[in-house]
């Protein structure tokens, strides 16, 4: 009996799945039974389909945007807007906020125009930046960039502001100059704060580059989904949506990535 209960238990323990692995398949079971239902609500006339659309034809309309490389060109340009204006407003909001910690008074004058300007519907300030840079890429970029670099002002600040008070003391009473306790401190300090902020400014940095799209454009996902919606064509603007979505798990990817370098 006991090397039969052995046995099962070598058995189980064989076919256990890798924790990762076992996530993933219920993730992937979870958005196939919410594909299921919604098609099978269609199907059954339980919800209209001109008001949600329909899996089997979000999927037929992927496959000929696909197949035209018209989702392709359009991702690849919003993802290169939305990549460009986080790294520009990401890396030097970031540079910025770290850099007012050395200058305690200039941090504290900046602070309320701070406070106003991340509290603003950055949206608001579209059609400024519009007139401004034209109708291009540099417009979506600038959008972008202006939206994430408030964020990585803010939250760089915050971080600088959170490291351990003792230990900067610490460093002052063996003699160690503000910038080079600034250095050897601070920045390394803040760095998770930093991080965190890369992963808000990934979905700013997108909500950036598709409300440019919205506003003037005749490509990119963000005018792909808006001409879509117009045309009542609600499969479209699922497929453009889903896009966005692979476009945002690819830049937290990266962020994933980033992390563990600077972290490690």
């Amino acid at each position: 009996m006991a090397v039969l209960d052995a046995g099962q238990a070598v058995a189980g323990a064989r076919f256990k799945l890798p924790p990762a692995l076992r996530i993933a398949l219920l993730q992937i079971a979870l958005l196939v039974a919410l594909l299921a239902a919604w098609e099978l609500a269609i199907r059954f006339g339980l919800i209209a389909v001109y008001l949600y659309g329909q899996p089997s034809g979000i999927i037929a309309k992927g496959a000929k945007l696909i197949g035209s490389g018209e989702l392709l060109r359009d991702a690849a340009l919003t993802a290169w807007e939305a990549i460009a204006g986080f790294l520009i407003g990401t890396v030097l909001g970031s540079a910025a906020g770290l850099a007012l910690w050395l200058v305690p008074t200039g941090a504290a004058v900046l602070r309320p125009y701070l406070v106003a300007l991340n509290g603003l519907p950055k949206i608001a300030l579209a059609p400024l930046i519009i007139v401004w840079f034209g109708i291009g890429l540099s417009s979506k970029i600038a959008i972008a960039a202006i939206i994430t670099f408030i964020v990585a002002v803010i939250t760089a600040l915050q971080g600088a502001k959170e490291v351990d008070a003792d230990l900067v003391k610490l460093l002052r009473s063996l003699g160690a100059s503000r910038v080079k306790t600034w250095r050897t401190v601070i920045v390394p300090g803040a760095m998770p704060w930093i991080v965190a902020a890369f992963r808000l400014n990934v979905g700013f940095a997108l909500i950036g580059a598709v409300v440019g799209e919205y506003i003037a454009s005749k490509e990119g996902l963000g005018y792909m989904i808006y001409y879509a919606g117009v045309l009542y064509d609600l499969n479209a603007v699922w497929v453009g949506i889903a896009t966005l979505m692979v476009v945002a798990l690819l830049m937290y990817g990266a962020i994933d990535l980033i992390e563990r370098r600077l972290l490690s």
